[in-house]
């Protein structure tokens, strides 16, 4: 079992990286990797950084 969500987080990425070919984001605020992808308010889909909060669609 992953010590946290990131390291659950990166497993499950790289088993995706290597069924196809995966378009990794990174935040625009602070940089980082660690972005999930989520339903906004709209139906439409919005981006949240879990490494400093920062949210953007």
């Amino acid at each position: 079992m992953p010590a946290s969500i990131f390291e659950e987080v990166d497993h499950l990425l790289g088993a995706a990286v290597t069924r196809r070919t995966a378009t990794r984001f990174s935040c625009p605020s602070c940089g980082s990797a660690h972005v999930a992808q989520v339903l906004g308010d709209n139906g439409g889909i919005s981006y949240v950084c879990t490494a400093c909060g920062h949210s953007w669609s």
